[in-house]
């Protein structure tokens, strides 16, 4: 399959806060990235990583700052005109439509992208075929394993075709073996679909292999943004959240 898109995207968040009666879960949060590159968001629990995520896909709205999608302004657009300007995600907590079969969730993200049904079929069992679980096309999504059930989501998510994807801890729940098979798959999209990847993830062995950039946030503020080689020699990250062993 040809790569989503052609030619370069810019994913830019500037100055980006959200706050909950007065905390700031998301403190003047900046950086910028392109498609074709793969970009992990760490920190402890509790840093604002996942409130991070729902205000860049207009899930929550920002407190002040923007975020911008190739020169334009998505920060006041509800979710689904965020998707059209270009960002698909995953959640930390799988939702898929379990009523519907694996093949069905991924069309219907298809179709909502304008897709007709016609085409979204094969273009979703393409997506089911790369992502190595089209043995399953036909059985209900909340029947398949649960590691297929994250792939799952993901193939949905890419099924709109997206300029970025954002993927809130893909590994959770995985155990070792499905989080190295899952470290493949990933490192191959931005090739392969001309997208940017942004994902948030805990584990740091997936994400210091994975990542080509980390931007580290610390009680909603970044402290650290650079190679993983970078962040994991930098003092205030290994004692925020790598610790002295990492």
């Amino acid at each position: 399959m040809e790569a989503a898109q052609s030619s370069s995207s810019t994913l830019e968040i500037r100055n980006l806060c959200k706050s909950f009666a007065g905390l700031k879960a998301v403190d003047d949060v900046s950086f910028e990235m392109h498609t074709g590159e793969i970009l992990g968001l760490i920190g402890p629990n509790g840093s604002g990583k996942t409130t991070l995520i729902n205000v860049v896909t207009g899930l929550l709205r920002a407190t002040s700052g923007s975020v911008i999608v190739d020169g334009t302004a998505t920060t006041e657009k509800p979710p689904h005109r965020v998707a059209h300007a270009g960002l698909a995600r995953t959640f930390q907590t799988i939702r898929l439509f379990k009523e519907l079969t694996v093949l069905e969730n991924v069309e219907v993200a298809a179709v909502s992208m304008g897709s007709s049904r016609r085409a979204a079929v094969p273009f979703a069992e393409e997506l089911l075929m790369e992502m190595g679980i089209e043995q399953f096309s036909d059985r209900l999504a909340s029947e398949i394993p649960f590691g297929h059930q994250r792939k799952l989501e993901i193939a949905r998510a890419l099924a709109m075709k997206p300029k970025f994807l954002l993927l809130d801890e893909p590994a959770a729940g995985l155990n070792e073996e499905e989080s190295d098979l899952l470290l493949e798959l990933l490192r191959l999209i931005p090739e392969k679909k001309g997208v940017g990847v942004l994902i948030v993830e805990h584990d740091m062995r997936l994400m210091m292999n994975l990542c080509d950039t980390l931007h580290v946030l610390n009680y909603g503020k970044t402290i650290a943004h650079g190679t993983p080689e970078e962040v994991r020699a930098d003092p205030q990250v290994v004692s925020a959240y790598l610790g002295s062993t990492a």
